[in-house]
C-alpha cells in the first residue's frame, strides 16, 4: 500500500466466485519465445519472452496471479505472516503451490536467490528508491518488472500515485497479464464477471443527493491515513452507493487532518483491517476520540470493516463492493 504492512485477511464473508474459463494451458508455452509489448504506467514495456519465474510482493498482487491461474509461472511471493485465513478464496490452492519467500517485502537478494525473471510489485508495494529496489535497478540485474497500476506515479508530486480510476487499474492489470502470459480468455472472463457484479450493486445504489458520505480510515491517530480518488477504496465506496469524502484528493493512499473529517461529517466510516492495531482497536479509538464526537458516523456507530486485501487493488474488490453496498443499504 505505502509502507511495510500486514495483510489481515479475514474471509468468512468473502463471496467471490471462482470466475472465468479454465486457463488456456497451452497458450503460454506456444508463445514462450515471442516478445510482448504492454503499456504499464503510461510507458511501453517489452518482454522478450513469457516470464516463468515471477516473484510478487504483497497479497493483492499475489492473488492477481493466482486468480489468473498462473501459479506455475511463479517462483514465490512475499507478504507478512498475518495474512489470515484464505480458505474462502477461490484461488486458495495458489498458497499451497507457490513458495512463501519472505514475511517482509522483497529485496534484491530474495529476487536473485529465487532466480526470478520478473518482479510484480508496485510503488510503496515493494518498489522504493531509498532501498534501491526499483524497476530500473532490477533491469540492471537482468530481471524484468511489472508495476501495479494502482501504484503508478502521476507526476503531480514526487510520490503521488494514481493514473486512472482504481477499478480500471484492476481491469488493466488483468488484461495486461492475460496478454503477457497467454491467458487472455481467462483475464477477459474475470473482467467481465467483475464488471457484471459491480454493475448489479450500482443498480441498487441511491440517487445522487441521497448517498451517504463515507470516510475510509486506514490508520493513524495524530493524522488519519486514508484514500484519495486513485486508491481502490474510492471506487469501492462509490460503486457500493456512497461518496468518499476525500475523493477530491488527486492521490491514492495519503494523509489528511482530522479537521477535514470533522468538517465533512461522514455518515459511515470504513475501517481497513490489518497490522498490529486491529479493527476493534481502531473502532474503539474512533468512538472515543473527542474531536470526532459530533461526527455522524461516530454518533450513530455506523462503522464497517473491510480487510486490507479488499481495499488494495486485488481480485477481492468486487466482493468488497457487494458487502459494503449491502451495509450502506441497511437502515
Amino acid at each position: 500500500m505505502r509502507k511495510p504492512v500486514a495483510a489481515a485477511l479475514t474471509l468468512a464473508a468473502l463471496v467471490t466466485a471462482g470466475c472465468g474459463a479454465e486457463v488456456e494451458k497451452d497458450a503460454p508455452d506456444a508463445k514462450a519465445d515471442a516478445s510482448v509489448t504492454l503499456t504499464n504506467c503510461g510507458r511501453k514495456v517489452t518482454y522478450d519472452k513469457v516470464p516463468s519465474r515471477v516473484v510478487t510482493n504483497d497479497v493483492g498482487i499475489t492473488e492477481l496471479m493466482f486468480a489468473l491461474g498462473l501459479e506455475d509461472r511463479m517462483a514465490g511471493f512475499a507478504m507478512p505472516d498475518d495474512k489470515g485465513e484464505v480458505d474462502g478464496v477461490p484461488w486458495k490452492d495458489g498458497y499451497d503451490k507457490v513458495e512463501w519467500l519472505s514475511k517482509n517485502e522483497l529485496t534484491k537478494e530474495i529476487v536473485l536467490d529465487a532466480k526470478a525473471d520478473m518482479v510484480f510489485a508496485g510503488w510503496n508495494y515493494g518498489f522504493k528508491e531509498d532501498e534501491g529496489f526499483t524497476p530500473d535497478a532490477l533491469k540492471k540485474l537482468g530481471v524484468a518488472s511489472y508495476t501495479l497500476t494502482e501504484s503508478c506515479r502521476n507526476g503531480r508530486t514526487e510520490t503521488s500515485r494514481g493514473v486512472m480510476p482504481p477499478l480500471e487499474a484492476l481491469y488493466a492489470d488483468l488484461t495486461n497479464l492475460g496478454e503477457l502470459f497467454g491467458v487472455e480468455q481467462r483475464a477477459a472472463g474475470l473482467v467481465a464477471d467483475f464488471k457484471k457484479r459491480v454493475a448489479a450493486v450500482e443498480a441498487q445504489a441511491p440517487e445522487a443527493g441521497d448517498r451517504p458520505k463515507v470516510f475510509l480510515y486506514d490508520s493513524g491517530e495524530d493524522q488519519p491515513f486514508t484514500s484519495g480518488r486513485y486508491a481502490a477504496p474510492d471506487q469501492i465506496i462509490g460503486k457500493a452507493g456512497g461518496d468518499n469524502i476525500t475523493h477530491d484528493l488527486a492521490d491514492s493512499w495519503t494523509t489528511v487532518g482530522w479537521e477535514t473529517v470533522v468538517e465533512r461529517d461522514p455518515e459511515v466510516i470504513v475501517i481497513c483491517d490489518y497490522g498490529d492495531v486491529g479493527a476493534e482497536q481502531k473502532k474503539d479509538f474512533l468512538l472515543s476520540y473527542a474531536p470526532l464526537r459530533n461526527v455522524s458516523a461516530v454518533r450513530n456507530k455506523r462503522i464497517f470493516t473491510l480487510d486490507y486485501a479488499d481495499l488494495v487493488e486485488s481480485p477481492r474488490n468486487p466482493s468488497a463492493i457487494e458487502r459494503l453496498g449491502a451495509y450502506l443499504r441497511e437502515k
